[in-house]
């Protein structure tokens, strides 16, 4: 079924990738966390407003939607690389099996 450099493949690129992983990671929770500093800081632009009315204000920003629209490209590269790193483990675990299984019992 998988021939070793299918599987040498999949190592390969588990190592290979594991640094742009991270990195996608790090930048998605970045994003996570300083959209809420940036809540905050577009909250203080309208001080005589109600708080609801300062989210509102917030929420519907400019700088506000451009950012979600980052955060959104930054889950998505965090979450292409979290299902290709699992294809390629699971590829390799498919492979340890049918060895252990074309060995037969010891």
């Amino acid at each position: 079924m998988f021939t070793e450099s299918d599987v040498q493949k999949a190592v390969d690129f588990l190592r290979d990738n594991a640094v742009p992983a991270a990195e996608a990671r790090a930048v998605r929770i970045y994003l996570e966390e300083w959209r809420k500093s940036l809540q905050a800081q577009l909250q203080t632009e309208v001080p005589n407003e109600s708080l609801g009315a300062q989210v509102r204000y917030a929420h519907s920003h400019e700088r506000y939607l451009k950012h979600l629209d980052a955060l959104k490209h930054a889950v998505f590269e965090d979450s292409r690389n979290s299902f290709l790193r699992e294809a390629a483990k699971a590829k390799v675990q498919a492979w340890q099996t049918e060895s252990a299984n074309n060995r037969g019992p010891l």
